[in-house]
């Protein structure tokens, strides 16, 4: 099974408090994107499409390897996840059997969740994500902020990335999404024609960098378990790179 990554980073990290692009922000002296591409390549994906700014793509194209597709993101993650796929068809590599979609926002992931992930996907699932428990009491709310009740934790699941799809009905669920249609993750999109999720477990290091406690956390978690594995040298060599435009 040939399987190929798309990395979403073309986020603002407005959040963040961030003057550059999230994806470039350094963790552990490097930028996010680095550890995501990394994350997907060490648990088994080898070719890997990174949606980024625009303005942005000389910096990014010097910080990943030279190997890495970069094609212009959209302002939002669906127009930029949708902006790789048509990359895809471009790369002049064996046919592609899955896509797995991954966060820059999530560089500690481990390459276990990517592996299990790609076992999955191997096994006949058409869509795959890894989650975790809830373990929060979750409860819900009125517009005046009255809790109105307690929603039980069994079967409630936290959502993580990578997410892995059968290439085609990813592409068939793409192309029948509405334009400007925006919805929270690829899993979202594919349900949209009936497609049946299944689920892996994910992993609590996968967490989300959204706001400066979670780089701070990522920080902390990087120096105390050693995940600070070299990356590849900037790219100086000519890039395969297909130009898409959101």
């Amino acid at each position: 099974m040939h399987a190929v990554g798309i990395v979403a980073a073309a986020g603002s990290g407005l959040r963040l408090g961030a003057e550059s692009p999230k994806a470039l922000v350094l963790l552990a002296g490097r930028p996010l994107v680095c550890w995501a591409v990394e994350a997907l390549r060490a648990g088994g994906v080898t070719d890997v499409v990174v949606a980024v700014p625009a303005a942005e793509r000389a910096a990014f194209a010097a910080a990943l390897p030279a190997d890495v597709v970069l094609v212009d993101g959209g302002a939002s993650r669906t127009a930029s996840v949708r902006a790789a796929l048509a990359a895809i068809t471009e790369l002049g590599r064996p046919p592609v059997d899955a896509v797995l979609v991954h966060d820059a926002a999530r560089p500690l992931t481990p390459p276990d969740v990517v592996a299990r992930v790609l076992a999955a996907l191997a096994a006949g699932a058409p869509a795959v994500v890894p989650v975790l428990p809830v373990v929060d009491t979750t409860v819900a709310v009125d517009d005046a902020g009255i809790v109105t009740g307690a929603l039980p934790r069994e079967p409630l699941r936290r959502v993580q990335t990578p997410q892995g799809f059968d290439r085609a009905t990813l592409v068939d669920a793409y192309g029948r999404l509405p334009d400007g249609a925006e919805l929270t993750d690829d899993a979202a999109v594919v349900q949209t024609i009936g497609v049946t999720v299944a689920t892996v477990a994910g992993d609590d290091r996968a967490a989300k960098v959204t706001v400066a406690h979670d780089l701070a956390l990522a920080e902390l978690i990087a120096g105390t378990t050693g995940e600070r594995a070299s990356h590849g040298a900037p790219a100086t060599e000519e890039r395969n790179e297909p130009g898409v435009e959101p």
